[in-house]
């Protein structure tokens, strides 16, 4: 099952995806509320013939989509989770680190697909990083990684693009990971049809349709239940969190040249079974709808 986030009747919604349609389910805070029971809702609803012919559902193309999160909601990003990643970039010369690098994203800096994003001031560009969100569907404390695998919902690509200037000004990375509308999420899909990520799903970035990145989520040296049952231990996780499982090589800052995101630029991210989740690059007066 696919679902979404819409405005409908004026706040957001959940909603499952059905084709070209969408079916409002509940206010996002509803359905993380119960998000399996929605799903069994939405999987005996979507098949309803007289439930499609009878005006519930609605065009995706006429409805104004937003990230299926909660206000509540952490947004737990993993840093240097790939091994060639850490090779790259800047920190080539250090150990594999013994734990997963987190940082914090505030759900303000969500968005979703063909949002354009801004590049802000002061940076010569915006740098790319296709990636898989889970999304928590129970709550979670103080768990193993066996039980925290049982704890995720369900799966989306994500872009953790980032202005790599801010991020570099000191050794804290939230600056740099929290511009305006720099977190587009897809769809999320439901963890039956997508499986462990450790049995590999291919992450690939394009920039303006040229291949950036080419990682396969077999090669995280965090698993997702190790990430989980680590936060576990300090802090209670809830229904709607999202963990952030980091991105594997290839990112632009680490390039001879650099090759940043520029005003006009398309970036793409396709993911095995989660889709492709678009992006188009803006300049700064696009902060002004922030």
């Amino acid at each position: 099952m696919h679902f979404i986030g819409i405005t409908h009747l004026g706040t957001p919604w959940a909603a499952a995806l059905a084709g070209a349609r969408v079916l409002p389910l509940a206010p996002v805070a509803d359905f993380w509320a119960d998000p399996t029971g929605w799903q069994d809702t939405a999987a005996s609803l979507v098949t309803d013939t007289e439930a499609a012919d009878g005006g519930t559902f609605l065009e995706r193309a006429g409805v104004t989509e937003v990230p299926l999160v909660p206000a509540s909601a952490r947004v737990i990003c993993v840093g240097l989770n790939y091994k060639a990643h850490v090779a790259e970039g800047s920190y080539k010369n250090q150990d594999l680190p013994p734990y997963p690098t987190l940082f914090g994203r505030w759900t303000a800096s969500l968005s979703v697909g063909n949002v354009p994003v801004p590049v802000p001031t002061g940076e010569a560009g915006l740098d790319w990083e296709g990636e898989v969100a889970a999304y928590i569907g129970q709550r979670v404390e103080s768990v193993d990684e066996e039980t925290a695998a049982g704890a995720v919902f369900g799966y989306s690509t994500f872009n953790d693009i980032t202005s790599r200037t801010a991020q570099k000004l000191t050794s804290q990375w939230t600056l740099g990971k929290n511009g305006d509308f720099s977190g587009p999420l897809g769809p999320l899909v439901s963890r039956d049809e997508v499986g462990d990520l450790r049995d590999g799903l291919q992450v690939r970035t394009r920039v303006n349709g040229v291949e950036a990145q080419n990682g396969n989520t077999r090669d995280m040296i965090f698993s997702v239940p190790a990430i989980i049952a680590l936060i576990s231990q300090t802090f209670t996780l809830h229904p709607g969190d999202v963990i952030a499982t980091g991105t594997p090589e290839g990112v632009g800052y680490a390039r001879t040249p650099q090759w940043l995101l520029q005003p006009g630029d398309t970036v793409e991210v396709e993911i095995d079974k989660l889709g492709t989740l678009t992006t188009p690059v803006g300049d700064v007066s696009l902060r002004s709808r922030a």
